[in-house]
């Protein structure tokens, strides 16, 4: 039987919880157990075990050459991982560690389960900013492999009730510490090379990254998905409900139209949308995903709106399109995987 174990967000790292004991002690068995970061839930194994991260991989039904982020909670334990921590890797980490912010570095041959790298010569490292996955990690005194606690392609968790909904009777437990803040994954950057290469936005955003170490690029693949996956989130569908998703580009009043053409073809329609639209749409279910104006709200609302279109019987979901700037880049990143890439410009139909 699955175990949860409920515990205060707010828990002092330097002190022993028998919930935290406990969980660390299953993961130093090899089982895995999912516990909360600032991000979503993380699915955690140790990252020195082929028999641990296999568990990963089939309770989430995951393919194998995605490679996973390992999760640390103390600075010393990159230097056992990494073969060196090149400057703008040390800058970034002194500006947004502990943090959603995961850094690629050049991997250390022998310590790691080569699961967790895909093959990869490199491994995405991150320091969560959330006491209770902290405690979990320290207790546990191992490097822990932890993606997004969900069945694979499906919206990430934001709570543990997700958790269980996704993955009850597939994982040894969850560790209940209540709502996750930031709402979606961690910003990949690639310091590997000389200049730092976003691989997937997240709770960091580009401009936040050049503010600190000045020119950033963001990987081609991020828009085609094409070739092997260097980091998390950058290949197959993700994020998505059981009724396909559509991002539409136009006005409200386009949309309306798309709308009202999809009604009558006999399809349900469910939208999401902001605050400031959910009046502006005649459908069969309208969703407030936070506040256009404020575009982290929309971030922390995203997951836990897209899964409340499976409590419906809509049959497509239309979701307006954000700006490319700031956190937009992330939320547009993972409605693009959500929608496989499906996009309908209304103005020119």
């Amino acid at each position: 039987m699955m175990k949860h174990w409920i515990v205060e967000s707010d828990v002092d790292i330097n002190k022993s919880y028998p919930q935290i004991v406990d969980s660390s002690f299953f993961l130093q068995q090899n089982e895995v157990v999912a516990f909360p970061t600032e991000t979503v839930y993380g699915l955690g194994a140790n990252a020195s075990s082929d028999e641990a991260v296999e568990k990963i991989f089939k309770a989430k039904g995951r393919p194998s050459d995605n490679p996973l982020i390992v999760h640390i909670a103390k600075r010393e334990q990159l230097i056992e991982l990494v073969e060196e921590i090149p400057k703008n890797a040390e800058l970034l980490m002194e500006a947004y560690w502990p943090g959603p912010l995961t850094i690629i570095f050049k991997r250390k041959k022998g310590v790691l389960s080569e699961k967790v790298t895909a093959g990869l010569e490199t491994v995405a490292v991150r320091m969560p900013d959330h006491p209770v996955a902290l405690a979990i990690i320290s207790a546990a005194g191992l490097p822990i492999a932890a993606p997004s606690a969900n069945r694979s392609g499906k919206p990430s968790p934001t709570t543990a009730q997700h958790v269980i909904d996704d993955l009850e009777g597939r994982i040894a437990g969850v560790v209940d510490g209540g709502e996750t803040g930031v709402g979606v994954e961690s910003t990949v950057v690639d310091c590997s090379g000389e200049t730092p290469v976003i691989l997937r936005p997240g709770g960091v955003t580009k401009e936040q990254l050049e503010e600190v170490v000045g020119d950033v690029k963001v990987d081609a693949a991020l828009q085609t998905g094409e070739g092997a996956p260097k980091s998390p989130g950058m290949k197959y569908t993700h994020y998505a409900p059981n009724a396909p998703v559509y991002l539409v580009e136009g006005t409200p009043h386009d949309i309306q139209k798309l709308i009202d053409e999809k009604k009558r073809e006999g399809l349900k329609v469910g939208v999401l949308t902001t605050a400031e639209g959910k009046e502006l749409y005649d459908a069969a279910l309208v969703l407030a995903c936070g506040e256009r104006k404020n575009l982290s709200s929309v971030a922390h609302m995203l997951y836990d709106t897209l899964r409340a279109f499976n409590s419906s019987d809509v049959d497509i979901i239309l979701s307006e399109m954000f700006p490319l700037e700031g956190v937009g880049l992330a939320i547009m990143n993972r409605l693009q995987k959500a929608a496989g890439h499906r996009v309908i410009n209304v103005e020119n139909k």
